[in-house]
């Protein structure tokens, strides 16, 4: 029989191996707690093996995510093909685009969640044919390729004839061309499909050019099927834009509505224009300034409201000094703080407002100081003189990136800090903040600026940096309060591969691609988060 003293020792030891596992229990439980949010960001890197004919001088376009498979384009020369590799960026089959003619000119591409349709040209004698071709996720044709419109130009073509433009929601899609043979009326040619590709109005339209300095913003197409654009003009070459107007282009209307938009005493600088659909609504943005060659001052947003056809809102906002120290750094002059930040991105959220970003950006030249001018050319690529018979703003859209900016010069490529602003419905500053950071290259712009990836519930910012001499790339957020987090280095980087963040795109909620460089062969990577 055990005595009383044994029963309460025994009771002991089982109360306390109970509060020992309870411990243990609650520490398990707080530990899980604690490193929810390193699984919540966790990321995994999926590279692709880098194919032998694709080199630096490879040029290419990430078409997306089409079914389970990711699709990119190629070109090497004379030689088209479509690699298609599966969700871990294993090659599955690198199929030939033999149906392009060899005098091909351009590729586009509008991606559905099961097929793309591509849309090329190429020039057969002194005619340019517009071609399109429907292709299912495994860069297999589901059609015969089908004319869409020609062009006979009677010269050998340098520049590409047709722009494709589509819609938000990829239900309308529009095909243009522009004769600027007269330099003082332009002569447009729009063709309206639908996703199957079935033509819904074709129309041609006179757009008087008063001045030779005219020039156009960027082209967009909204979820109804209007065509929406700017026009303004750089008086005697300047760098400046005055006399800015928006033009629409109703779907099924054969006209162009002109609205001019007064910016009374402002000077602005590259104007950037935001569709929103779901309030139907457009968005006009700029930096400015109160005169030529001055410093900018901040920021002109202008807010035209489809439904009663007017300005909904017009507002100014001027960078108070806490921002120009955040954007520059405190021992820089703050009357320059903002002189060679670009709009890079604008995210129009479901309430009406907006976020914007932008960037520091510049080159410098041995023997001289920064130039901003150069590089606002390259930002707006519609912002070329317009003087070819066939106009159009650029050639080559997945731009050739290792060729575009080859040249004898010893020019140095600077990407700095990133500037994040917040607005709410009316136009109010909610917040503003500044990411820091420092990139430079003197091969070309590859390597640095960065690429914004939308979770939903953050914005992740991409973008490489040097630690301990290697590139490596990094991600900073930002959540919706304006909350900037600073995530650990990317993991799974591999030494020797080079991000180019830039020139990624994403292809779903939580995943992006990005084309990376491997000694001198060109490759592509797939991070999931």
């Amino acid at each position: 029989m055990e005595s009383l003293g044994e029963r309460f020792t025994i009771r002991n030891l089982a109360d306390m191996k109970s509060r020992i596992n309870y411990w243990y229990s609650l520490l398990a439980m707080v530990l899980l707690i604690a490193g929810y949010p390193v699984m919540l960001h966790a990321q995994k890197i999926s590279y692709a093996e880098p194919e032998r004919d694709d080199t630096r001088r490879t040029n290419f376009e990430i078409i997306g995510k089409v079914g389970n498979n990711i699709l990119v384009f190629k070109n090497n020369r004379t030689d088209n093909a479509i690699s298609v590799y599966d969700n871990d960026m294993k090659l599955i089959e690198r199929v030939k685009v033999d149906y392009m003619d060899d005098r091909w000119i351009n590729v586009d591409f509008v991606p559905y969640s099961d097929h793309i349709w591509m849309i090329y040209q190429y020039q057969r004698k002194s005619v340019v044919y517009c071609m399109g071709v429907k292709l299912n996720s495994n860069a297999k044709r589901l059609t015969d390729p089908v004319e869409l419109d020609t062009t006979r130009i009677g010269w050998s073509a340098s520049n590409k004839i047709y722009t494709t433009v589509f819609s938000d929601d990829k239900q309308q899609i529009m095909i243009f061309k522009i004769n600027s043979k007269n330099t003082r009326n332009f002569v447009f040619t729009t063709m309206l499909f639908n996703p199957e590709m079935q033509l819904q109005y074709k129309h041609r339209m006179n757009l008087p050019m008063e001045e030779r300095n005219d020039y156009f913003t960027d082209f967009l197409l909204d979820n109804e099927g209007d065509m929406v654009f700017g026009k303004f003009v750089r008086k005697n070459g300047s760098d400046y834009i005055s006399e800015l107007k928006m033009i629409i282009k109703k779907a099924s209307q054969e006209q162009f509505t002109t609205r001019d938009l007064s910016t009374k005493d402002k000077v602005l600088d590259e104007v950037k224009i935001k569709i929103d659909n779901t309030n139907k609504r457009y968005l006009f943005s700029a930096l400015y300034y109160k005169q030529k060659r001055g410093n900018v001052e901040g920021l002109y947003s202008l807010v035209w409201d489809k439904a009663s056809d007017t300005v909904m809102r017009e507002s100014t906002l001027v960078f108070s000094d806490e921002l120009r120290k955040q954007a520059k750094g405190t021992d820089a002059n703050l009357r320059l703080a903002f002189n060679d930040y670009f709009i890079k991105n604008i995210i129009i959220r479901k309430d009406g407002g907006y976020i914007l970003v932008g960037e520091s950006m510049y080159t410098t030249s041995r023997g001289g100081a920064f130039n901003r001018w150069d590089y606002s050319y390259w930002n707006n690529p519609w912002a070329s003189p317009l003087d070819y018979y066939y106009w159009s703003p650029y050639y080559n859209p997945w731009g050739s990136p290792w060729s575009r900016w080859g040249n004898n010069m010893a020019t140095r490529y600077h990407a700095e800090n990133i500037m994040i602003l917040a607005f709410d419905k009316e136009g109010g500053v909610e917040w503003t903040n500044v990411i820091p950071k420092s990139q430079f290259d003197d091969d070309g712009d590859n390597l640095i600026s960065n690429q914004v990836m939308n979770t939903g519930g953050e914005l992740h910012f991409l973008f490489n940096l040097y630690e301990r001499r290697t590139l490596l790339l990094n991600d900073q957020s930002i959540s919706p309060d304006g909350k900037i987090t600073r995530h650990p280095t990317l993991k799974n980087l591999d030494r020797g591969i080079e991000f180019m963040p830039r020139l990624g795109k994403q292809v779903s909620a939580r995943s992006i691609v990005m084309p990376c460089q491997y000694r001198n062969y060109l490759t592509f990577a797939k991070i999931d988060f």
